[in-house]
């Protein structure tokens, strides 16, 4: 038989030293620090989706507030829209006979040979006088003769279309003698594109939807029909001999149009952005353009712009836009400067002139 083992030596053979000992509480201070690291980590990702949940059930609560509003505001204008009607359709004749007796009082403002109007209140009522009436040919007739009076104008325009039963339609017919082909027999007349941008630019604030802002409150016929003259225009345009030779004023007027009607059509966007391109130097191009759905093009617009040395349009567009710290002024106008000095080094040079 094998001896047995001492019972002292079995015991110095199992003990474990020192060293085992740290090296077991060091793992247990590591796995004890990692498992409150991760504890930690973890609570703090629940606590996180918790308060992005809550985020996301506010802002879903506040939409479907919202929608709700919306949705009143719109069953409210449904339901009222018939009383409206018949109310607009009554007070209508009353406010015409308002409206040619207020001419009356002021018979003495209004010459009688071509309508001349000496004050603001002579010019709305005789303004008011022809959108009571629906007389768009009248109107259109009296608007061009009153450039002279184009602030004046822009003042009351506005005010007076509310009073038309069908502005849209009214504003359609008024400018149809020049737009979208211009029926006059001598074509060498003025030029009237800013009369058609006066009537256009005051019908949007009467149509806006008051709610939706972004909505024109246009019917589907008069739509229809405004399409219609876009799509005729587009077809003169090709006539013509395409973008670069339309004139700018008609240019204008398109895009109005378009806006004004709320018939911008995404298809077109690339036509939008030539004829933006080829009449940068109008005041009101940026944000007729922002209006065609042309922002996410703007800043190469504005580089296209600077690439073919119109840096004077390119900050004006940088500052309409907002694309000022994309696009600084001050080394496009410095780049003005210079090209303009070579244009006017290689004049004097020239000795043609």
């Amino acid at each position: 038989m094998g001896s047995i083992p001492d019972p002292g030596e079995l015991t110095e053979l199992t003990q474990p030293s020192f060293d085992d000992f740290q090296r077991q509480t060091s793992l247990m201070t590591s796995c004890t620090l990692l498992w409150k690291e991760l504890s930690d980590h973890f609570s703090s990702l629940e606590q996180d989706l918790l308060n992005k949940s809550e985020a996301l059930n506010r802002k879903i609560r506040s939409l479907d507030n919202q929608t709700n509003e919306s949705l009143n505001l719109l069953r409210h204008r449904e339901s009222t829209l018939d009383d409206a009607l018949q109310i607009a359709l009554r007070d209508i004749d009353n406010r015409t006979e308002a409206a040619l007796a207020a001419l009356s009082r002021v018979r003495e403002d209004v010459e009688d040979g071509d309508g001349e109007v000496d004050n603001g209140e002579g010019l709305m009522l005789k303004l008011k006088s022809f959108c009571l009436k629906m007389d768009a040919l009248g109107f259109w007739g009296f608007v061009m003769g009153k450039k002279k009076e184009l602030e004046g104008l822009r003042a009351e325009m506005p005010e007076a279309l509310g009073e038309c039963i069908d502005p849209a339609k009214f504003v359609l017919e008024a400018i149809s003698e020049v737009f979208p082909v211009d029926k006059r027999g001598d074509k060498s007349g003025n030029d009237l594109g800013w009369a058609c941008m006066l009537v256009l630019e005051s019908l949007v604030p009467v149509m806006v939807d008051p709610v939706l802002k972004s909505r024109m409150l246009v019917t589907p016929t008069v739509k229809k029909l405004a399409k219609d003259v876009a799509e005729k225009w587009k077809v003169s345009l090709e006539e013509r001999g395409g973008v670069e030779n339309v004139k700018t004023p008609d240019v204008h007027t398109f895009l109005q149009h378009l806006v004004t009607f709320g018939i911008v059509d995404s298809n077109d966007l690339g036509l939008y952005r030539k004829l933006v391109i080829a009449s940068a130097w109008r005041k009101h191009m940026p944000k007729l353009a922002l209006s065609l759905g042309l922002t996410d093009q703007m800043a190469d617009m504005v580089q296209e712009l600077i690439s073919k040395g119109q840096q004077l349009d390119a900050v004006h567009f940088t500052f309409e836009v907002g694309l000022v710290d994309k696009f600084p002024p001050v080394p496009l106008l410095k780049s003005y400067l210079k090209d303009a000095k070579k244009v006017a080094a290689s004049i004097l040079e020239d000795p043609n002139n």
